[in-house]
């Protein structure tokens, strides 16, 4: 049976630079308060452009990072059997964003779908990828992560607390049946608590509601996110520790055997705590959320793709992908690259 091995990463960010001190122009806030909270300094932003709409789309930026993953794997867009787009928000509420990359790429109608599982989204797509080649169903699958999260923050101080975490972006990853003994994805682990539903999440526009979204719905500001940022910070730390426990046990591997963990970059103080409770040298920990916040589905891929060009990933290394995030959903997958 074929192992499903990532053979090309990309990523794409906005050009737009927007730095903590530039958001004490909309909130009350400062540089000193973000970088405490979260290790955050600066994250992208899409422009708005003449028409009020956003310069790229989320799958314009979606296609450009799979444009570079394509030709990082060395291989052609019709080689591409299977599109998987996760993302918290497609550009339009239906249809999905996998479609609409199918159609920027000019793939032929290969197949596409849309995973929604928030920050965790990366770690589900790539754990379906490998489903899909074991089962023979795909032998090259796209899996991105991508998201505009600018355009839904409150940017105000009653909505500082979400504001400053969030980032634009989006990154990709090619996967491929491989059957070079031992490589490409060695496990995954997939898990949801529902119960948590309600302390992460965006509630408007909602399906249950005739016309979606109503004028009280804006009032109250139903239409940006909302997170118990305790609960959630106390609940990450935990589940992060027990997914990389879980994917290694189930592996076949020790933390020890690890080269580089690239965790979800939720919060610099949540990968600082999880790498050391896991007892790894802060340099077998990737970090980048200070330069692009929390792009949510795309923040694993976009450090992968990183870390492969800064060369803090290579060949033959042991590798941990690991999420938590609205859902609550969590997970972790095991790579060797």
């Amino acid at each position: 049976m074929p192992r499903a091995a990532i053979i090309g990463t990309g990523f794409h960010v906005p050009e737009r630079v927007v730095t903590n001190e530039d958001l004490t122009a909309w909130m009350d806030t400062s540089d000193e308060w973000i970088t405490q909270r979260s290790g955050i300094k600066e994250r992208r932003w899409l422009e708005i452009g003449p028409d009020g709409r956003t310069v790229e789309s989320g799958a314009e930026m979606g296609a450009r990072a799979a444009r570079m993953a394509i030709e990082d794997a060395g291989i052609e867009p019709a080689d591409i059997d299977q599109i998987i787009y996760a993302t918290l928000n497609p550009d339009v509420f239906f249809p999905g964003n996998g479609v609409f990359i199918e159609d920027l790429l000019g793939l032929k109608t290969a197949g596409a779908m849309d995973i929604r599982n928030q920050c965790t989204g990366f770690v589900y797509g790539l754990a379906a990828a490998d489903g899909f080649i074991q089962a023979g169903i795909a032998r090259t699958v796209l899996v991105i992560g991508g998201e505009i999260q600018s355009t839904a923050l409150d940017l105000s101080t009653r909505g500082r607390e979400m504001a400053v975490l969030f980032g634009d972006g989006a990154g990709a990853a090619v996967v491929q049946a491989s059957d070079e003994p031992g490589r490409g994805v060695l496990a995954s682990v997939l898990h949801s608590q529902g119960r948590f539903a309600l302390d992460l999440m965006l509630r408007s526009p909602e399906a249950v509601v005739p016309g979606r979204i109503t004028p009280e719905h804006l009032a109250q500001g139903q239409h940006h996110p909302t997170m118990d940022g305790s609960l959630v910070f106390k609940h990450a730390i935990r589940r992060f520790c027990e997914a990389i426990d879980e994917v290694l046990e189930k592996g076949g591997a020790a933390i020890g055997d690890v080269d580089l963990l690239v965790p979800h970059q939720a919060n610099q103080r949540i990968t600082e705590a999880v790498g050391s409770r896991m007892g790894l040298a802060p340099e077998k920990v990737f970090s980048n959320i200070a330069k692009y916040g929390n792009t949510t589905a795309a923040t694993i891929p976009i450090a992968l793709a990183e870390a492969v060009r800064e060369g803090r990933l290579r060949r033959g290394h042991l590798v941990v992908t690991v999420a938590f995030g609205s859902g609550f959903t969590w997970g972790a997958n095991l790579i060797r690259w």
